[in-house]
């Protein structure tokens, strides 16, 4: 904040002197990032630099260059254990002594994105070893970034495009203004917020002095920028006018052209409708060049004069050759940018951003010496993290509940089923043994009826309640009130019996049976409650992805596995409730079966001892 305040009060038309009070005011502030082992932070993460042909490929070291950090639940699973607005990062070199001045541009831990920009002291060339670390996880932790000490003191302008409102605002200590213009807020941008330029009025970057272009030091441009198609006339991306000279920076179909004065260069790299490019114009000493995608795509000799006045942005500094397209992230340098400089500004905040940029896994900051042992993370703790450590997981976590409330019920119901159905056959066994030593004719103690009032011993059993039933209909018949005792029961009197033990056997059924519904809902309906918190989840993984324009497989596979987590639960339900109840289904069948033959048997019997 010091150094804004005195970007506030410089005379801003001495454009030299800005730079070093600010080199200066870094020196004396005091540090606000925590050394290795500070107390405090609990937690820290290592990213490390690729500045090799597998990651940006630097021929020359590059001082103090910005460095993007997209954060998200595939990289960093701890936004629920961050304080408010990420008051708790702390940026710290290599070296783990060094703080390092960063910024963040965004910090949404129910969406799980963080974007912080951080400065680095330099980035070695042809290097695999060039890290810095983040501290994180400290509940004491006051906000500690510093957006006007984020860029080197040759950025004199730094959109990241990110207001939900307003004229857009820059980011460095040089606060450059914005005085007038039309744009509209695109959440859905390249890196976080960008903006969408109407085709209706340019922006006007106010001179502040710092915007000057000195032909001893050079001037650079440069932006992302996604058409929506190719314009029909020449369409301006940036244009500036001082008396006699112009500078200008155009979409001429799908070429970038690049202009000072009479001289004119055209990009051999053209522009692709509905795909974000990087693009950039250098004004060096001695040449005009133009980049795209960091890579020079068109040279020419030329031999600048100084020039000031505002910057035009979509359109000609006189209103015409309005630009219909996307912006994001616009950086103006008071410097002739090197080509390993704009190479690396594309690749941090392109697709390159994950080869050029690794993230190690987190650490107890207590370990952060030279040599420490590296915590490992459990792949399922990393799902589960996703799954029970986001809110906005709320929908994979309801249907895993309901999954595992099914579970439970299903569980409960298979137990009961199966301990009921073994005491049945244990009751039935038991009871079939005695039966058949009943014999016909041989009184109260030996003969058909001598079970009946067993009850007790034998109540698990279905076929004895058949057994039972019949007698009891047998002795209501059989009653010398009736007057059947003497003549035996005939056919009218067997076909009720019959009757009556079909009766108990439908009754018997409906018992073992009761309660097995349960286990075909589980089987049937958990799978698809399952698909149901599956693909919800895959829907915000690809909102998120969509939101920070990350696509890279650490950004997709957590939140793709933590979604797919829902449908295991659900196929956790579904398949032992299908081997439960076929298992159980079986053995309803054989008692079903058992009472049908007994029934048979039974009948005969009793026509056998009762019947005339």
């Amino acid at each position: 904040m010091r150094d804004i305040h005195l970007a506030q009060v410089l005379d801003m038309k001495r454009p030299g002197l800005l730079p070093k009070l600010l080199a200066v005011c870094s020196l004396i502030a005091p540090a606000a990032a925590p050394a290795g082992g500070s107390p405090g932070w609990t937690a820290r993460k290592e990213v490390t630099l690729n500045t090799t042909a597998t990651g940006v490929n630097l021929t020359a070291p590059l001082s103090e260059p910005a460095v993007l950090l997209r954060l998200h639940q595939g990289n960093f699973p701890q936004f629920l254990g961050v304080r408010d607005g990420g008051a708790d990062f702390r940026l710290v070199a290599g070296d783990d002594q060094t703080p390092l001045k960063y910024h963040i541009e965004r910090f949404d831990p129910i969406a799980e994105i963080a974007l912080l920009w951080v400065k680095l002291p330099t980035l070695n060339a042809q290097s695999t070893t060039d890290k810095l670390h983040l501290y994180f996880a400290n509940g004491a932790a006051v906000k500690g970034d510093e957006p006007g000490a984020s860029f080197d003191a040759a950025t004199v302008a730094a959109f990241h495009f990110g207001e939900a409102t307003g004229l857009p605002l820059d980011s460095t200590a040089y606060a450059t203004t914005v005085t007038g213009g039309e744009s509209y807020p695109n959440a859905a941008s390249l890196i976080g917020g960008g903006i969408s330029l109407p085709g209706t009025q340019a922006l006007t970057l106010a001179d502040n002095g710092a915007l000057m272009q000195d032909p001893a030091q050079g001037w650079t441009a440069s932006m992302w920028v996604r058409l929506a198609e190719l314009p029909a006339q020449p369409a301006y991306l940036l244009d500036r006018q001082a008396g006699a000279n112009r500078l200008s920076l155009l979409v001429n179909g799908a070429n970038v052209v690049a202009r000072l004065n009479a001289t004119e260069v055209s990009a051999t790299t053209p522009l692709t409708v509905a795909t974000w490019a990087h693009v950039a114009v250098v004004v060096s000493p001695t040449e005009l060049q133009v980049f795209v995608n960091g890579v020079p795509a068109g040279v020419a000799p030329v031999t600048p004069a100084a020039m000031s006045g505002p910057v035009s942005i979509g359109g000609a500094a006189d209103g015409s050759g309005l630009l219909t397209a996307d912006l994001d992230e616009l950086r103006i340098s008071n410097t002739a940018r090197s080509a390993d400089w704009l190479a690396f500004e594309a690749a941090v905040a392109g697709e390159r951003n994950d080869a050029v940029i690794t993230y190690g896994p987190d650490q107890a900051a207590e370990s952060a010496g030279a040599g420490a042992e590296e915590e490992k993370v459990s792949y399922f703790s990393i799902i589960f993290q996703q799954v029970f450590g986001t809110k906005e997981a709320i929908v994979e976590q309801v249907v895993i509940g309901v999954c595992a409330v099914m579970a439970l019920i299903a569980l409960l119901v298979m137990f009961m089923k199966a301990l009921f159905l073994s005491r049945a056959r244990s009751a039935t066994k038991r009871f079939l043994k005695a039966y058949e030593k009943l014999e016909i004719g041989a009184g109260d103690d030996r003969g058909l009826e001598a079970l009946v009032d067993k009850e007790k011993r034998y109540q698990s059993s279905p076929l004895f309640h058949v057994y039972r039933q019949a007698l009891v209909e047998v002795r209501k018949r059989r009653s010398p009130a009736v007057g059947a005792e003497s003549i035996g029961l005939d056919e009218k009197a067997m076909g009720s019996i019959r009757a009556a033990m079909d009766a108990v056997m439908v009754r018997q059924q409906q018992k073992m049976n009761a309660f097995m519904v349960l286990l075909t809902i589980a089987i049937s309906g958990g799978p698809f409650i399952g698909l149901f918190g599956t693909v919800v989840g895959v829907m915000v993984t690809f909102a998120a992805i969509a939101a920070t324009g990350d696509v890279n497989i650490n950004a997709i596979a957590p939140g793709m596995a933590a979604a797919l987590l829902a449908t295991v639960a659900g196929l956790g339900v579904a398949i032992p409730s299908l081997f439960g109840y076929n298992y159980l289904g079986s053995k309803v069948k054989e008692l079903s079966a058992d009472m049908h033959v007994f029934s048979d048997e039974l009948t005969a019997r009793v026509v056998e001892e009762f019947g005339h």
